[in-house]
């Protein structure tokens, strides 16, 4: 054990490695060959391998980032040296922690588990699926429909001088006479005017003004699920740069399918701030700003 201990640190590693890899495995209840054996074989190197070079990944973040002394960052690292830490980061780095602070280059080293050290303090895990672009739009799209229909349901919890209440925002904006009411159908008919362009079918446009809540969710729930289905038919054959003709613009324009679909999320993000932003004025902040980050995040 002694032996083990000493000659890792002469090399540059902790000292404290050996014991605290024993202690490790015995909380896992497990013994330190095992567990060496088991990580080795998922993540293909040794754990105290993995968490070494995760706390040197650290160390160059530390050393761009911030003014502290090589010795302190050295500390941190688990290092009980400068000398040992520098041999440990020179032989991953290349040059001296002084030296490469001056010319960073990389912060990660190549490890075959894919895990490295995420700043300011976490990790980053290689993901256990690929998500495309296709399968990202077709998710942004699925939250733009989830956000709308959870406005749609506080804002029938309002009165008609809330929803119909006039929207001063200090930007230039895309549509007139703004209230949460007219902002809300808009959301909602901007879908049934595209599912109509699409369709070569004409659109209405002034039936959007004046709708009730109740009659908005309604047309939420026809709309959006035709429109939906439409982008990942349109994703799933591969037809984005297709065109279409759309009537219901004056004159008619052509548009690809790809461009509908930006024009929709581009447009949609603004007004869903606009009515989220109204909605905190009046109490109403559990959907923050809506944040589709965690939302695309999720497995399906």
């Amino acid at each position: 054990m002694g032996t083990w201990s000493q000659s890792r640190a002469a090399d540059g590693v902790p000292g404290a490695d050996c014991a605290g890899a024993i202690k490790r495995a015995e909380r896992l209840h497990l013994s330190r060959f095992h567990l060496d054996r088991v990580v080795s074989a998922v993540g293909g190197e040794p754990p105290e391998r993995l968490r070494r070079r995760l706390l040197l990944e650290r160390a160059a973040y530390h050393l761009v980032t911030g003014d502290r002394p090589v010795v302190d960052v050295a500390f941190a690292a688990g290092y009980g040296s400068h000398e040992a830490f520098t041999r440990a980061f020179a032989r991953e780095y290349g040059v001296a922690p002084s030296r490469w602070r001056q010319h960073p280059t990389r912060t990660q080293i190549e490890g075959p588990s894919g895990v490295h050290f995420h700043p300011p303090g976490s990790l980053r895990l290689p993901t256990s699926r690929k998500v495309t672009p296709m399968d990202l739009m077709t998710r942004m799209i699925e939250h733009h429909l989830w956000l709308t229909g959870e406005m749609l349901e506080r804002a029938a919890r309002l009165h008609d001088e809330q929803l119909d209440a006039p929207i001063e925002v200090p930007i230039g904006t895309i549509d007139d006479d703004m209230s949460i009411r007219s902002v809300l159908g808009r959301l909602v008919g901007q879908l049934a005017q595209w599912n109509a362009a699409v369709s070569q079918r004409s659109y209405d446009w002034e039936q959007e003004r004046g709708k009730s809540i109740t009659s908005l969710r309604r047309e939420l729930g026809e709309e959006g699920p035709a429109f939906l289905a439409q982008v990942r038919t349109t994703v799933d054959e591969g037809r984005l740069d297709d065109t279409f003709l759309d009537v219901t613009c004056d004159p008619p324009r052509v548009f690809t399918y790809g461009g509908m679909i930006a024009h929709v999320l581009t447009f949609a993000a603004v007004r869903r701030l606009v009515v989220l932003g109204a909605f905190e004025s009046l109490g109403i902040t559990d959907l923050d700003a809506g944040d589709p980050a965690e939302w695309v995040a999720e497995p399906v």
